[in-house]
């Protein structure tokens, strides 16, 4: 699958006319909590030639290949991710620390220095804690659920907790995640649920955990307090993103 990964990225290059930064594996598998039917969620980073930024007509700033059930690759330019890091925006920031890497250049290491003095607890913290409330809303208020979507709230609200700790970017492992934040006494539980996501399909269906939902409960309701007390945090400039994207042009 990495060789396949592979071909299809280089295509990407040929067929677009760009040069990819950056690829990783994103979602359950970078998490470290696949089913054994997960597909591949594959996201990179492209810079095109100088004079297509030069152009009143500019092409998009995302490249999206057909999701085939197994491949979901799409793409962000070089010039949209460098806007939404001044904005903090956290799927950049776990873009950049997958640890499952397909592609790299120098200018990964180039901009994770940066990227890290452009982080915004406030923004990482509203991000996580929205996904968490959107997906115990939608997904985990019934008697039967999806095994797989107590981990789209869990951590989330751990990557919260994270952040309210040590005021740094959450870690994408989730095994780290909850070494750190889960609390002891759901460590049993969790790690049950882990091996059943872990080994069966994506649509396993269980009743719902009780004490799980009750954490879930007092969590989201305690990070939402705190978020909306958190302090504004002062907007960052241009200056080093400009620089990156200058350089990201001459490679």
């Amino acid at each position: 699958m990495e060789a396949l990964i592979k071909e299809k990225l280089h295509e990407i290059e040929q067929r677009e006319n760009c040069r990819i930064l950056l690829a990783v594996e994103s979602g359950s598998r970078a998490w470290g909590f696949a089913s054994p039917d997960s597909d591949y969620d594959v996201r990179f980073i492209y810079v095109r030639p100088r004079e297509s930024y030069l152009r009143l007509n500019r092409v998009r700033d995302v490249i999206e290949l057909p999701i085939n059930g197994v491949l979901d690759i799409n793409g962000w330019d070089v010039d949209k991710t460098l806007k939404l890091l001044h904005k903090s925006n956290p799927t950049v920031f776990e873009w950049f620390s997958s640890p499952i890497v397909y592609q790299t250049t120098d200018f990964t290491e180039a901009f994770k220095p940066v990227m890290r003095r452009y982080f915004s607890s406030k923004s990482g913290l509203w991000h996580y804690l929205q996904m968490a409330e959107g997906n115990y809303r939608e997904y985990l208020r019934g008697d039967m659920v999806k095994a797989k979507k107590y981990f789209y709230v869990l951590r989330p609200i751990l990557a919260c907790r994270w952040i309210l700790e040590k005021g740094t970017p959450p870690p994408m492992l989730f095994s780290e995640l909850a070494a750190s934040q889960l609390p002891d006494y759901l460590e049993k539980t969790v790690a049950k649920l882990l091996d059943l996501k872990m080994n069966s399909p994506e649509v396993k269906m269980i009743p719902r955990i009780d004490i799980l939902n009750a954490y879930m409960d007092r969590s989201i309701a305690e990070v939402r307090a705190l978020v909306e007390q958190y302090p504004r945090e002062i907007t960052k400039d241009w200056e080093e993103l400009n620089a990156l994207f200058l350089a990201a042009l001459e490679m």
